[in-house]
């Protein structure tokens, strides 16, 4: 049986979030309902969070609410507090997603107090989650690099992953915020969270494609065991911290090259192509992937 890889689709929210002109929601609910019929088995569809900050995750509510839901596919938010969370619940979403930092700088710098202290701030969302039966998912922030600080110690990744398993996170998101991350280091990292998760159902792989290293990236994490990784339809999202530098590996690009390893993703990427030509029309901007556009004028696209 060929091996299945599950991709996370995290355009709609860790994508969308990065565009400074606002996506009407009704574009949002229809990328939701479009990714879901390519059949990705995990969407990131929306935030919980104060729309003073993340002014673009503003209708969160009523995209989770409008969407056309498929049996088996899990529809994800990002809670960051107890009020979050609760709309969370109110909108039906099946997972929800904490987020802590292995850099102190980068902890300390975003949401001013410690990475134990941030992880201390999630222990009543966690337990609430897992009280109402969701799923939990914990995220970890600059785990291969810090904008601030530079270096992050392998240990400080392991110990934030060790927390977010203790507040009963199902599963553990290694991130590369910034995208500096290189292969060698990348199995570093995952083979030291390797000692206290398990790789292909606990751990998943959640790379920036800044320095173009995030496909290299993925196949160092496959190497390693890791069967979970996240991407953005089209690129969707660019990174912060480097101006002008692409931010989400797309997932046109990711599923080009599982597909071509022989790996079964369930995912359709034709009609991801397609998709990523439709949003990169609606938001007035080229898509980011390189497979994509590639494709699309391979398949006469318009929006190539």
């Amino acid at each position: 049986m060929t091996e299945h890889i599950k991709i996370v689709e995290v355009g709609p929210r860790d994508g969308l979030q990065n565009e400074k002109q606002f996506v009407d929601t009704a574009t949002k609910i229809a990328l939701v309902d479009r990714l879901t019929a390519a059949g990705f088995a995990n969407i990131e569809a929306a935030s919980f969070v104060s729309p003073k900050w993340v002014p673009q995750m503003a209708d969160g509510a009523q995209v989770m609410t409008s969407i056309q839901r498929r049996p088996g596919t899990i529809y994800s938010a990002l809670t960051p507090n107890q009020r979050g969370l609760e709309a969370a619940l109110a909108a039906r979403a099946d997972e929800v997603v904490i987020f802590a930092a292995a850099s102190e700088a980068f902890s300390q710098r975003n949401i001013n107090c410690s990475i134990a202290e941030s992880i201390a701030r999630f222990e009543p969302v966690a337990a609430a989650a897992r009280q109402a039966g969701l799923r939990l998912r914990g995220s970890i922030s600059c785990a291969l690099g810090c904008p601030y600080q530079g270096e992050v110690p392998v240990a400080a990744v392991v110990d934030v992953a060790q927390r977010l398993l203790r507040l009963g996170c199902d599963e553990i998101d290694v991130a590369d915020t910034i995208g500096v991350g290189t292969a060698a280091q990348v199995q570093r990292v995952l083979n030291a969270v390797g000692d206290i998760a398990r790789l292909d159902t606990q751990v998943s792989g959640h790379f920036h494609d800044t320095y173009g290293q995030a496909l290299a990236n993925i196949l160092a994490a496959l190497d390693t065991g890791v069967r979970i990784f996240h991407s953005s339809v089209a690129g969707l999202g660019g990174c912060p911290y480097a101006k002008g530098a692409t931010g989400n590996v797309a997932t046109e690009d990711v599923l080009y090259l599982l597909h071509g390893q022989g790996l079964h993703t369930g995912v359709d990427l034709d009609a991801v192509v397609g998709i990523g030509a439709w949003i990169s029309e609606q938001i007035g901007r080229p898509s980011a992937s390189r497979a994509g556009r590639a494709l699309a004028l391979k398949n006469g696209c318009e929006a190539a």
